[in-house]
């Protein structure tokens, strides 16, 4: 059975437990405190967190720039994993785009990330072209997308 998750706006108050999930899933290429507290400020009202009272489990920062918008960063706190945290986030964010007349959002992944891959063509991201060097390690990703339909579509 999967799990119920609040989805809220992430504070100030949460960054510190962003942080740990951040380090546990990306380890020496995990964003710092002042790239969050950046994204924070930019994307704030898109700036989310699961979880139940008292515990977050998983963040999703997505950005708008027009009509558009880039998923930035996702991760789950790795005993959270496959239990629903990233799709309630995804499909919270999802909402979130459609009401405000955003019509796209893309994303990036690691060409080798097959898990994520998998997560996102199952919500009907497409792969677009291969993002050579895209990584700071120099490693490739692979650019995403996929239409927001309007609220009553």
């Amino acid at each position: 059975m999967r799990t119920q998750y609040m989805i809220r706006r992430a504070g100030l108050a949460d960054l510190d437990r962003i942080l740990e999930i951040e380090r546990s899933s990306f380890g020496h290429e995990a964003y710092d405190r002042k790239l969050f507290a950046y994204y924070q400020e930019r994307c704030g009202d898109l700036f989310l967190v699961s979880g139940r009272p008292g515990r977050v489990s998983g963040y999703m920062v997505t950005c708008v720039r027009g009509g558009r918008a880039e998923l930035v960063s996702v991760a789950v706190d790795p005993a959270c994993r496959q239990k629903g945290a990233a799709s309630a986030l995804l499909e919270s964010t999802l909402r979130r785009l459609g009401r405000r007349g955003v019509s796209r959002l893309g994303l990036v992944v690691r060409v080798n990330n097959r898990p994520a891959l998998a997560f996102y063509e199952k919500y009907g991201f497409r792969r677009r072209r291969l993002a050579r060097g895209y990584y700071e390690d120099g490693g490739d990703g692979i650019a995403m997308s996929r239409a927001i339909p309007s609220p009553g579509n």
